[in-house]
């Protein structure tokens, strides 16, 4: 199902859903995409990982994003499909042979990342000596841990010296050169993009050679709470670090947000199939589209919706209660203990519309337990975490409805 409707209550009313439903709310996804690169003095980089979905890709597309920040064959398949003018970045730093060959010669990527010296003669095998200088390679760079709420050190990012290593056989071999770096998922510290640039000076100064390209990666929050400061906050931090630093060389600035883009225009449209004091039964889980609920914790706004009597649907007011949140799948692990701030008077058969939920939801999703949903809409207008869109259930329509 791909719609467009006016508002998630007049939905409801007409369909009833017995599955999760995918809210997109388009013009949120193009007013933060427009806002972004507008802002960010270089290319800004869509990570694909975060939500591949087409319809969210659009609305992007829409926004004004022509790069995309790309992990696999399959993503930059699927972008170039899309968009033809987009321009596709392979910023994963360990990648089969056959598929840098065929990202370079089929589908005319001119961008990779590494951070081993392995990946960079895999690299260079495939594209040969007669191209480098039209390649721009990469190197990523190891961070502290601590600086996010997802940490990612580990698993990539080479050391100081083995980085700075790479970079100067990169220029030897006659590629552009470039650093990237990664400070963890959802980052609500600016001040983080300057350690981790100011790092990359010194990565620079160890190889010394030029630098063409800092891409400061992803990291960049959703703005779930309130207080995580608006990307402009970022941008301002990361320009004054590059010029306070002066790195040699022209330096053209790249950035990689995911979340930072989607995560506030996607909400999820689920059902409670049970509540037991404060337990909320639900037919969308952590196996679905709501794992960030899991790991991130009660950042996410909830709001309740009901059939009346009357056959309308309505948002249910009260109270905020603390509530713990089940999937429908017989997994244990399948649960969000929050607490979540959802209304007291929530109950059985009542639908809860979770909202920012663009980042790593449907993304993430399997088909354990054979629980799975792929419908999606669209919703015209804000979302009720901008303003409300149903009119509240008055405390009178209350005993009719549980009544019934």
């Amino acid at each position: 199902m791909r719609e467009t409707h006016r508002d998630i209550a007049t939905f409801v009313a007409a369909h009833a859903p017995d599955a999760p439903v995918h809210v997109i709310y388009p013009e949120i996804l193009a007013d933060t995409a427009e806002t972004a690169v507008a802002c960010f003095p270089g290319d800004v980089l869509y990570a694909v990982k975060c939500n591949d979905h087409p319809m969210v890709l659009q609305a992007l597309y829409q926004g004004g994003v022509r790069h995309f920040d790309t992990a696999s064959i399959a993503e930059i398949k699927q972008i170039r499909a899309l968009f033809p003018d987009a321009e596709c970045h392979f910023m994963h730093p360990v990648k089969p042979a056959a598929a840098i060959a065929e990202a370079f010669h089929t589908y005319r990527v001119k961008a990779f990342a590494l951070d081993h010296e392995d990946e960079l003669a895999k690299i260079d095998a495939a594209i040969g000596p007669a191209e480098r200088s039209g390649v721009m390679l990469a190197v990523r760079v190891e961070m502290p841990r601590g600086q996010a709420a997802i940490d990612l050190t580990g698993k990539f990012g080479a050391p100081l010296d083995e980085a700075a290593q790479l970079l100067a056989d990169c220029h030897r071999l006659g590629y552009r050169t470039g650093l990237t770096f990664h400070v963890g998922s959802y980052c609500t510290n600016p001040g983080a993009f300057r350690e981790a640039i100011e790092i990359c000076r010194r990565v620079q100064a160890m190889a010394g050679v030029p630098l063409d390209v800092l891409d400061v990666g992803g990291g960049f929050p959703a703005p779930y709470t309130g207080t995580e400061g608006v990307f402009y906050d970022y941008v301002e931090e990361i320009t004054a670090a590059v010029r306070d630093l002066d790195f040699v060389g022209p330096a053209a600035l790249r950035c990689e947000p995911g979340r930072g883009l989607v995560g506030e225009g996607q909400s999820i449209l689920t059902r409670v199939d049970l509540r037991r004091r404060e337990d909320l039964f639900i037919n969308d889980g952590v196996f679905g589209g709501l794992s960030e609920l899991k790991w991130l914790g009660p950042y996410f706004p909830i709001q309740v919706l009901r059939r009346t009597e009357h056959d309308d649907v309505r948002t249910v007011g009260g109270e905020a209660g603390a509530f713990q949140l089940f999937g429908p799948t017989c997994d244990s692990i399948d649960s969000c203990p929050g607490p979540f701030e959802i209304s007291d008077r929530v109950q059985t058969g009542d639908w809860l519309e979770i909202g920012k939920v663009g980042a790593y939801s449907n993304a993430y999703r399997t088909r354990f337990n054979g629980f799975h949903s792929d419908c999606y809409i669209y919703m015209a207008g804000r979302p009720f975490w901008a303003e409300n869109t149903a009119a509240p259930l008055s405390d009178a329509e209350e005993p009719a409805r549980a009544a019934a």
